[in-house]
């Protein structure tokens, strides 16, 4: 009978053992849905409508085209330390990054999709958030892809870019009423913004590394921001604020980001970017974008 106690001990203190090891608890984590928004002034953007007067020129534009990628996204949190969100895996989103998408293929957006994205969902641990960061852009390790491989997001040949299999971090295509005088004297129907990195070089379908003169990733930082109440608006008058959408001077029609365009000097400059380096003015500074009430 005298075993009896040390039998009880030794159980005791197995069972604190195994306690002991166990994992910690994980910490709780909130879900969280960022909204993105069109915008051109206080006007919603869509297909099918009208909007404006935008540019210098103040012309009344239709949207054809309006997509674009956002990696890197984080919140910050009340001692202004960055905090992943962790995405939702869905089909416009993958672990590393999403795409928004505000065209329908209704009206004169020609050739797109129905489906649309407005948000990037994910989680973070609990807690309060005063702002968001994120990166418009494909990582390079990812960029230079076939879409014919990819899975979603990566996979829309839409958002492909012929140059080094390479995708458009933005795509923005409007149709200006009248059209688009060019330097030739003929004329366009649209004005097309694609950013993507140039400058590229090596071969991807051939094993190449691929690397670029110009990234053009854009940092986006925005303080004081909620997510409850609030969205992260690109708003097409403040991008288009120095551009003539009825003129294009030469290069390709509109924008394509190359160094040379004249039409990309302004573009840029609205986006934040170094036209001749593809590096940011003033990191995570991009006048286009703003925090806005959700619509």
């Amino acid at each position: 009978m005298r075993s009896l106690p040390i039998s009880l001990a030794l159980i005791t203190v197995a069972c604190l053992a195994g306690c002991a090891t166990q994992p910690p608890a994980a910490a709780p984590e909130q879900p969280v849905s960022l909204s993105f928004a069109l915008v051109a002034g206080e006007q919603l953007v869509r297909c099918g409508s009208a909007f404006g007067p935008v540019g210098r020129d103040q012309k009344k534009v239709s949207l054809r085209d309006a997509r674009f990628y956002v990696q890197d996204v984080t919140l910050i949190d009340d001692s202004g330390k960055p905090v992943p969100l962790r995405l939702q895996l869905n089909d416009w989103q993958d672990a590393q990054m999403a795409l928004l998408d505000f065209e329908d293929g209704s009206g004169q957006c020609v050739g797109g999709t129905p489906a649309t994205n407005t948000q990037v969902t994910g989680s973070v641990p609990a807690g309060h958030y005063r702002g968001v960061s994120l990166t418009l852009g494909v990582a390079q390790s990812l960029n230079h892809t076939s879409t014919e491989l990819q899975g979603a997001p990566l996979d829309l040949a839409a958002m492909g870019w012929s140059w080094q299999a390479g995708r458009k971090f933005i795509k923005l295509e409007v149709d200006p009423e009248g059209g688009v005088g060019k330097a030739d004297g003929s004329r366009a129907n649209t004005w097309y913004l694609h950013l993507g990195s140039t400058g590229c070089t090596g071969n991807p379908v051939t094993g190449d590394t691929v690397a670029c003169l110009r990234a053009n990733r854009i940092p986006l930082r925005l303080e004081g921001f909620d997510p409850a109440t609030q969205a992260v608006a690109l708003d097409v008058a403040s991008l288009f604020r120095d551009s003539r959408l009825a003129v294009d001077e030469g290069a390709a029609l509109g924008c394509m980001s190359g160094p040379t365009d004249p039409e990309c000097v302004a573009v840029f400059k609205r986006l934040g970017l170094s036209l001749s380096s593809g590096l940011p003015l003033e990191p995570g500074y991009c006048p286009a974008f703003s925090a806005r009430p959700k619509p």
